[in-house]
């Protein structure tokens, strides 16, 4: 391999487990590795390795132009600014100026399944993303990232307490994905990229109904759980009288009415095509998570 990696957000959950995936499934050396951060005291592990960290503050145009410097290829992992005020895209437009200053050789980015036919909330700011690689004339991979299983967390353990799951996704369908498995599929992606501009959807093997689902964790935790359908006002209703900051509800109740649409029901062989390997089943996922759910 030629070139040197940088991640963005290496400090983050799945920043960091695809650093891991580089160095230990696909066989990169660490020297070929740079890790970056808002703040890279958080990536002392990673230096220890010998993998090179550099601040990379997407608020900071400096350290962006600074920090791609040398870069071949360049991970650009989605940021967590979710705020409803363009702050994620104007963080990642940022990123792909400074990396098109900086002469990097290809733009990999995490994105979002149909981005470009999504009711959720956030969807707008994945899509002006793309359009900006694309625009830039930088050679690109996009991995459109599924819903991981680890954000089944959000809602089962208090559905498992309670006995009952309130869902506005009616008969919609999705894949979960672990994120382990989305980290090995781009760790391998990035080490050896395709010739050509592609993008990647990276999906479970399996698309489930809330029911289904619910049906497999009762099985695993052997505690009822029962899916009540209820409209998205009426789940919105209920999450703010739980409680939920009335800013994140919108997009909570965007998750459900997407899947009811069926916009999120793909299924792909991409990620087990990119890594080589099999995935994660959701029956596993739940086995080695029952202590997790059941508090």
């Amino acid at each position: 391999m030629t070139g040197r990696i940088l991640v963005t957000g290496a400090s983050g959950q799945l920043g960091s487990r695809i650093i891991h995936h580089l160095l230990a499934t696909s066989g990169v050396e660490a020297s070929a590795i740079v890790a970056g951060s808002r703040d890279p005291a958080k990536l002392a592990d990673l230096a220890g390795k010998g993998v090179e960290t550099r601040r990379i503050d997407f608020d900071d145009a400096a350290s962006l132009t600074e920090g791609f410097a040398g870069i071949e290829r360049l991970l650009i992992v989605s940021t967590d600014a979710l705020d409803g005020a363009g702050t994620r895209l104007r963080q990642h437009l940022a990123a792909v100026a400074a990396a098109k200053q900086a002469g990097v050789g290809r733009i990999f980015y995490t994105s979002m399944p149909g981005a470009d036919d999504s009711l959720i909330t956030f969807a707008p700011d994945h899509l002006g993303t793309e359009e900006a690689i694309k625009a830039s004339g930088i050679a690109h991979t996009i991995f459109r990232n599924g819903w991981y299983m680890e954000n089944l967390f959000m809602a089962l353990p208090q559905a498992l307490a309670s006995g009952q799951w309130y869902s506005a996704a009616g008969d919609g369908k999705l894949a979960h994905i672990a994120r382990d498995d989305i980290a090995r599929a781009i760790a391998a992606g990035l080490a050896s990229p395709s010739a050509e501009n592609v993008t990647y959807t990276l999906t479970g093997d399996t698309a489930r109904t809330t029911d289904e689902i619910a049906a497999l964790v009762s099985d695993v935790t052997g505690k009822p759980l029962a899916v009540v359908h209820v409209s998205d006002a009426e789940l919105a209703q209920g999450m703010e009288h739980a409680g939920v900051p009335a800013p994140f509800i919108p997009t909570l109740v965007s998750f459900d009415a997407n899947t009811r649409e069926g916009k999120i029901a793909m299924v792909t062989d991409d990620a087990r095509t990119l890594s080589g390997a099999g995935l994660t089943s959701l029956e596993d996922f739940l086995e080695a998570s029952k202590a997790a759910l059941l508090g």
